[in-house]
């Protein structure tokens, strides 16, 4: 049994070792750089190895994708829990956002395809829903009173993510603002939107 759990250890190992050594490829060189070969030679195996894990590259841009998504989900619940009021709760999660789209800028090109093609899924995995999730929740709640459909709950998070994205995007392609107007723009966006919500 001991050897079992060692067999099975040891295969989590080396599909994290494959995970990350794809990352680091991403973060240096950029995702269009990313190759089998070039994991390979990086985790110092042979191409077939990684092969035994993954079928082809677009496999791993999936199986980080999915990561990327469930580390976001992660900061937007911690900021959400800092507070009680709806309202606060979306703020805080679109600035958890945001700052994760700037701190973990190659998870988030590869997660939402900016400057590059995304990898196409053939379902959408639970990890990739939760964000929206979470804020459309919140949403219901701020927007109780009025009793709102689904429709009106998917327009709000669509004019939320539009704005927020958009400039995330802006951004990444083309620097040159400086990080005082991007958060006043970002700002006043949110606080427009949710003040719109409240009344």
């Amino acid at each position: 049994m001991a050897s079992k759990d060692r067999i099975l250890r040891l295969k989590e190992e080396t599909r994290n070792n494959i995970l990350h050594a794809a990352l680091a490829i991403g973060k240096n060189e950029g995702w269009q750089a990313l190759s089998m070969r070039k994991i390979a030679d990086m985790i110092e195996y042979t191409a077939p190895i990684i092969y035994e894990y993954f079928d082809n590259k677009d496999a791993i841009l999936s199986e980080l994708t999915c990561k990327g998504f469930a580390h976001l989900s992660e900061r937007m619940e911690k900021a959400k829990a800092k507070h009680r009021l709806p309202g606060k709760q979306l703020e805080a999660m679109w600035m958890a956002y945001w700052n994760f789209a700037f701190e973990e800028k190659e998870y988030y090109q590869l997660m939402l395809g900016v400057e590059m093609s995304c990898c196409v899924m053939k379902s959408t995995p639970s990890s990739m829903k939760k964000p929206s999730e979470l804020i459309s929740d919140v949403i219901r709640e701020l927007m109780k009173s009025k009793k709102p459909s689904d429709d009106e709950i998917c327009k709000w998070y669509y004019t939320f993510w539009s704005v927020v994205h958009g400039l995330i995007s802006i951004n990444i392609v083309r620097q040159g603002v400086s990080d005082e107007i991007n958060q006043q723009v970002l700002s006043n966006a949110l606080t427009g939107i949710i003040h719109t919500l409240s009344t």
